[in-house]
């Protein structure tokens, strides 16, 4: 392989390897929302 093929892969893998982590973050984020979201639900039925 020639060093500009080795970069490519190299940076594709990278851009992978990034939005799966962006991906998991917005997942974390959204489970984060649907907690205070049930939290303040309970909150408003204890009032």
């Amino acid at each position: 392989m020639t060093t500009i093929t080795r970069l490519a892969a190299l940076f594709c893998l990278g851009v992978l390897a990034a939005c799966e982590t962006v991906g998991g973050a917005g997942q974390d984020i959204e489970n984060a929302g649907e907690f205070i979201q049930q939290g303040s639900q309970e909150v408003q039925d204890d009032i």
